[in-house]
């Protein structure tokens, strides 16, 4: 297997800019041949990740941007995304899957994204989200 591989980049607050990047680390994922599992995980949280920033973070801000940090290696993948929004706190998200909050649409992606990854952890006032998922993840465990 091929060592690590690292990259950063900065994008504007385009929902095309982020494609291009899941693009990328899912590309990277498979040319280090992660499974399928990983690279669906993946890809599913780093969109809802990106959105998130672009959309709620920078609120589609021409004058703002996403940076975007990605290291691949033979155990893991590791992407931090970071806007320039006022931020918010992650624990205040409603739970989505309390019945008074089905029918809204908010806290859905935070839900899958700390379901599908080894880690989801949020820093600078909710502006860097930190997203892992580690090789051949059991993650995530549906049932008892």
């Amino acid at each position: 297997m091929a060592g690590p591989v690292q990259f950063e980049t900065v994008i504007p607050s385009q929902m095309s800019a982020g494609m291009a990047v899941q693009d990328r680390v899912v590309g990277l994922m498979q040319d280090l041949q992660f499974s399928m599992r990983d690279v669906f995980a993946m890809r599913l949280s780093l969109e809802e990740a990106i959105s998130n920033a672009i959309r709620h973070g920078n609120r589609y801000a021409a004058d703002k941007q996403v940076r975007i940090e990605c290291e691949l290696s033979e155990l893991l993948v590791r992407v931090t995304v970071q806007d320039e929004g006022d931020g918010f706190n992650p624990e205040l998200v409603p739970d989505p899957t309390l019945e008074e909050n089905l029918e809204r649409p908010f806290g859905r992606g935070l839900l899958l994204m700390r379901a599908y990854l080894s880690e989801c952890r949020y820093s600078d006032s909710g502006r860097r989200l930190t997203l892992v998922r580690e090789r051949n993840s059991p993650l995530p465990i549906i049932g008892n």
